[in-house]
């Protein structure tokens, strides 16, 4: 079942507080890098509230708890399927 045509997977994660969302950012980043893969876009990285790491056809969005609440990006795509490794 597709359900956007923006990319095949998000990924929604959020940090306590904006260190641990660059930090997030910046771990995903390095840990692909070392296996070739570069993002096509990144956003928000100066801000740190909501970062979004785009490798096309995954989509990453970090956010601090309470952009995440404000956004509720998990209530927008809350029809679409889930694989949950962790609440946060």
């Amino acid at each position: 079942m597709k359900l956007s045509d923006v990319a095949d997977y998000f990924v929604i994660c959020s940090g306590e507080v904006s260190q641990h969302v660059k930090a997030i950012s910046d771990a995903i980043e390095d840990g692909l890098k070392s296996e070739g893969i570069r993002p096509w876009h990144k956003e928000g990285y100066g801000s740190t509230n909501w970062i979004i790491v785009d490798y096309i056809s995954v989509v990453v969005h970090i956010f601090t708890k309470e952009a995440r609440t404000y956004y509720d990006l998990d209530g927008l795509w809350g029809d679409a399927p889930t694989d949950i490794l962790g609440d946060g």
